[in-house]
């Protein structure tokens, strides 16, 4: 799929979306642009035709969609923001470890916090290496990214609860940044929670856009 050139809403059916758990409806909106996935065909028409009732910048907002389909659950919205290599700050970047993106020490790392923070950096499924920060013998804060289609880095990072607020997810951040960028590649950054969102700001990055995942009943 590719975002609209002129703006608006493009869906399109897709058993094998991306962009969302299976089964869901993913919605990726950037600017004045949106492109939606659906599970089946038969949802296709309905939701084609409601969103492209709404205004592109209301899209990602489950208020205003739990009004007009029947949204059994939803996932985020998660921020899109993006990096031009001209705003990054790389003073910090050399601060971080690097280790392959499977190494033992990185699932170790990601065994010891909660599942639910895995779920939400993304680390397990990095494609580059990982870059971390040890306390003694232990892995405390990582991040890496996955090389997605059109030349993107999606960004990963994750910080141990008990070593967050220390800039430890800004010192591995920047040197997985300072990586993608020098790789040629667009880094991306999807985050909810307000610290992620405010490490990616420190770094350079700029929100353009949101994503929300919607599951609706059956």
């Amino acid at each position: 799929m590719a975002f609209p050139a002129a703006g608006g809403v493009d869906v399109a059916v897709s058993t094998r979306s991306l962009l969302c758990p299976p089964g869901w409806v993913g919605i990726v909106a950037l600017g004045d642009a949106a492109i939606v996935t659906v599970p089946a065909g038969s949802t296709a028409g309905i939701v084609r035709q409601v969103l492209h009732g709404l205004p592109v910048g209301v899209l990602t907002y489950p208020d205003r969609l739990r009004a007009v389909l029947p949204v059994a659950d939803v996932l985020g919205p998660a921020s899109l923001a993006y990096l031009d290599r001209c705003d990054f700050p790389s003073a910090g970047a050399g601060l971080a470890e690097v280790i392959p993106g499977g190494h033992a020490e990185l699932a170790a790392f990601l065994a010891s916090v909660p599942a639910a923070d895995v779920d939400e950096c993304g680390l397990a499924d990095i494609t580059s290496e990982a870059f971390v920060v040890r306390r003694g013998d232990h892995v405390v804060a990582a991040a890496g990214y996955r090389h997605w289609p059109g030349l993107m880095a999606h960004m990963g990072v994750l910080t141990e609860p008990g070593h967050r607020g220390h800039g430890l997810a800004r010192a591995v951040a920047a040197a997985a940044v300072a990586d993608g960028v020098a790789n040629g590649l667009l880094p991306q950054w999807r985050g909810r929670p307000d610290p992620s969102r405010r490490v990616a700001r420190a770094l350079g990055f700029r929100e353009l856009g949101a994503q929300l995942s919607i599951r609706l009943r059956a």
